[in-house]
This record gives C-alpha cells, sequence and structure tokens, in this order.
C-alpha cells in the first residue's frame, strides 16, 4: 500500500501524513479504526491519535481529537499543524490509503486549541498545507470564554 506522504512536497507535511499513514496502518481495525492523525508542536514532538469507532455512531472519536489529546496530555507547547490518513477497508481493492480533511467538528476543536494550526490537505495528487482557520471562515464562539484561548490554561 503507498503511503501517501510520497505525494507531500513539504517535508514537514510528509513527516505528519507519514506519521498518521504508520499509525493507522499499525493499528486498522475494520470497522473500529480506519483514520490516524498526528499533530506536531512547536518543540518538534509528534503525537498521534485512531479513530475510535462506537456502537453509538455520535460516541465515535475522531483520530484528529484523540491526536489533539495526546498533545494536550504530554505538551504545553504551540500545537503547529495536522495531517489524518484514512487507511481503506479490504473490499476497497483498488484504494491506496489517502490524506482526508478534518470534519467540521473537529476544524472547530483543534480551531479552540491552535488558533493558528496549519492542516494538510488533499490537493489532486499531493498533500499540501493550508491554515485550518480557511477551513472554517466562520468558527463558532460562544460565551463559555471571554475569549478563545491562545494557550492552553
Amino acid at each position: 500500500m503507498l503511503n501517501p506522504a510520497a505525494g507531500c512536497p513539504d517535508p514537514q507535511a510528509a513527516h505528519l501524513v507519514a506519521a498518521a499513514y504508520d499509525t493507522i496502518r499499525g493499528r486498522y481495525a475494520e470497522g473500529w479504526h480506519q483514520i490516524g492523525a498526528a499533530i506536531i508542536a512547536a518543540d518538534g514532538k509528534v503525537f498521534v491519535g485512531i479513530h475510535l469507532e462506537a456502537m453509538v455512531g455520535r460516541y465515535s472519536v475522531c483520530a484528529e481529537a484523540a491526536a489533539l489529546a495526546a498533545a494536550r496530555l504530554h505538551s504545553d507547547q504551540q500545537l503547529l499543524a495536522v495531517a489524518a490518513v484514512r487507511y481503506p477497508k479490504p473490499s476497497e481493492t483498488a484504494a491506496s490509503a489517502r490524506i482526508v480533511s478534518p470534519c467540521g467538528g473537529c476544524r472547530e476543536l483543534l480551531l479552540d486549541h491552535a488558533p493558528t494550526m496549519q492542516v494538510v490537505i488533499p490537493q489532486g495528487s499531493q498533500g499540501v498545507f493550508a491554515p485550518l482557520q480557511n477551513m472554517l471562515p466562520v468558527k463558532y464562539v460562544g460565551t463559555k470564554w471571554a475569549q478563545l484561548p491562545t494557550t492552553t490554561p
């Protein structure tokens, strides 16, 4: 199976995609874990997570959220970028692993914790960096916090 990091012209994007790919390739379980994610912090440490499927779908956990939790558990550094990779099901015989964009909920969550984060997005056969905030141009801002935190409390 082709590692989608090969299609990333930026070395840091390739590094993140490779980390996400290696994580899900090693933990893929049909119906349980299909997406891996990697987040890089300002000090260069990479934190990974996998998608956790639940019988009650709304309680599933996205790989990006799992990687964010790992990052916040082990680091107070600024989070710079994220990448996610979907591993194909065995029935998708012609498919390869591919870079995927964060879902809307993950975009909101990631921007709450890292407002300047970059994301590796698929663009043709390549993976390129884009500002995550551009993927969510009208971010929800409620009244829970006086302002969005710029660092972890």
